[in-house]
């Protein structure tokens, strides 16, 4: 059986998705236009069509500064951070869907902090042996050993329990937590960067990070959607997964090693930013419904959307920027609340 299924969602699906993707390249150019300086809607879009192959004449007669401010300082942000709201939404899809948990997403499977250990060692002992990639290379890597021991500690004979899976991240993220305590003490003159780092922010973007999180982004896109079908099979548990003909090791494999790439990189370059994960996918299978095929793509257009849209809001509506690591949790958490305690009247009442 192959892999993947290459037919196309219903067409219901593909209006909503549709309707996403111009949501999002709306909030593209109202962000690119709004901060400090004030750029019309009008004037975005002729900079960025400008920058196009032969429309190089849409931005004559445009103040060369409107130029440097959209596409030097503000686009390598919005592009930063729509891809990191989108990796970290496709990031919770698949680790909701392979682990059969609501609760799972990278921030409360101990995935981001994970990540984040790795990167804040990097960030203190200067690790350069893999140029600008070296710190996402350890963020990466502490992302995969933190969801192989978040997976082995609530395993039973074997098999994961999920009961125990939400509980286990949060054994594994405090233990990282005091780790990169210890790191931050250690840190010395580099302490603020770290603190100011692992709050998650997006000052300072350049086209190296916006390159490097939509790459991350789509890659993992393409993946999971090449894996889509298979990721609703295994919904209906391991045992029918594989009698219906899925390698469900393999599959299995794959996904959370891309997740969890997909997940450091975000991190990496962003922060920790909790909570997206957990909120897009609930959101989106209330629009879309459960079918991977559409669920997907709609949480990565989603994601981008939500992260985007609180960037700007603490970058250019508030008196003072703010973490968006905090702006998230602020929205995330009461919601987290929310669909635990559901959960826990699901359970009762079964």
């Amino acid at each position: 059986m192959p892999p993947a299924s290459h037919s196309a969602p219903p067409r219901g699906q593909g209006l909503r998705l549709t309707a996403l993707t111009l949501a999002l390249g709306a909030l593209v150019v109202a962000a690119a236009g709004l901060g400090y300086i004030r750029i019309g809607p009008g004037e975005v879009l002729r900079v960025l069509g400008s920058s196009l192959p032969g429309l190089s004449g849409l931005g004559e007669g445009l103040d060369r500064l409107l130029f440097q401010v959209v596409l030097e300082v503000r686009l390598p942000r919005i592009i930063t951070s729509a891809a990191v709201g989108s990796g970290l939404a496709l990031a919770g899809v698949v680790f909701q869907g392979i682990l059969l948990n609501p609760l799972a997403d990278p921030y409360t499977l101990g995935v981001s902090s994970g990540a984040a250990f790795g990167a804040s060692l990097a960030l203190l002992l200067g690790l350069n042996f893999w140029g600008g990639a070296t710190v996402s290379l350890l963020a990466f890597a502490g992302a995969a050993l933190t969801l192989l021991t978040v997976l082995w500690l609530s395993s039973v004979d074997g098999r994961v329990d999920p009961h125990n899976l939400i509980l286990s991240g949060v054994i594994v993220a405090a233990i990282l937590s005091a780790g990169i305590g210890l790191i931050k003490y250690l840190a010395d003159e580099q302490v603020s960067i770290i603190i100011f780092w692992l709050m998650g922010s997006f000052v300072s973007r350049t086209w190296g990070d916006a390159a490097l999180t939509l790459g991350a982004s789509l890659l993992g896109l393409a993946v999971f959607v090449y894996y889509a079908r298979d990721l609703n099979i295994l919904a209906l548990g391991a045992r029918s997964a594989a009698a219906l003909g899925v390698e469900t090791r393999r599959v299995r494999l794959v996904l959370l090693i891309t997740a969890s790439l997909v997940s450091g990189v975000c991190v990496a370059v962003s922060g920790i930013i909790g909570f997206v994960g957990l909120l897009i996918p609930h959101l989106m299978r209330l629009l879309m419904g459960p079918d991977n095929r559409g669920l997907l793509p709609a949480s990565a257009l989603a994601g981008a959307f939500l992260l985007l849209a609180a960037d700007t809001i603490t970058r250019a509506a508030l008196p003072h920027e703010v973490p968006i690591g905090v702006l998230t949790a602020v929205i995330g958490g009461p919601f987290f609340c929310y669909v635990f305690r559901r959960r826990q009247m699901e359970r009762g009442h079964a």
